[in-house]
């Protein structure tokens, strides 16, 4: 059985450059990418990494990579990510890892986002198969959910709690997260500006056209999509 995460990434690596800086994301496709780039001792020596990951920032230390820190960092050559759910205008659903904040701050500070997975996490209009995640201040969380509840009544608010202790589960940046599950996913520029103007909301998983390309591979063999903007 042909892993097509493994030839996404295999199709990432050939646009790395020597003496780039790279930021990467979360899950098994990046996990591969890294595990390639290890195998290629001369490029990497020439390369700066950084992640918004503890797991692949870790899977960097062990393969013995440059690391940076994202705060000593202004701007980068690529970031590679994968997301849940992407659509034609390759707005993006990060919703798993709870890390879409610092995630979105190196996409953001990337000359390139390259979105990286298999053809399942493509559908021509993002729907509400995924919750939208909100990272919100501590002290926020009672009016932010009260102002996400008049906003859109009909969706289902879940704050995400800790299975290794009791209570809250805290962002990697001292935060609360909640998973905001719709039962019709609105118009994500309408989405994207109405959730980031509630006081209080640090940040969303919606990735509202931020991403350059997707690169994705499937029976069809490896696609890479352009945004239809």
């Amino acid at each position: 059985m042909i892993d097509y995460k493994l030839e996404a990434a295999k199709a990432a690596l050939t646009l790395i450059s020597p003496n780039q800086t790279i930021g990467l994301g979360a899950g098994s496709t990046i996990a591969h990418l890294v595990n390639m780039l290890a195998q290629n001792p001369e490029l990497v020596a020439s390369l700066t990494f950084t992640s918004s990951s503890f797991k692949t920032t870790q899977l960097l230390s062990k393969h013995g990579l440059r690391i940076q820190s994202p705060a000593l960092l202004s701007k980068l050559d690529i970031y590679f990510d994968g997301c849940d759910q992407f659509d034609s205008e390759l707005n993006a659903l990060k919703s798993g890892g709870g890390i879409h904040t610092t995630e979105k701050v190196l996409a953001s500070m990337a000359h390139e986002f390259i979105l990286l997975g298999d053809e399942g996490k493509f559908s021509p209009q993002l729907n509400a198969t995924y919750p939208v995640v909100i990272e919100i201040l501590p002290q926020a969380l009672q009016i932010v959910l009260a102002k996400l509840n008049a906003l859109f009544p009909s969706t289902t608010l879940t704050q995400r709690m800790s299975n290794q202790k009791d209570g809250a589960l805290i962002s990697d940046n001292g935060n609360m997260l909640v998973d905001v599950l719709f039962t019709e996913l609105p118009e994500p520029a309408h989405l994207n500006t109405l959730v980031k103007m509630i006081p209080g909301v640090v940040e969303h998983s919606l990735f509202y056209q931020i991403a350059s390309r997707a690169i994705i591979a499937g029976e069809n063999g490896i696609q890479t999509i352009l945004p239809k903007r």
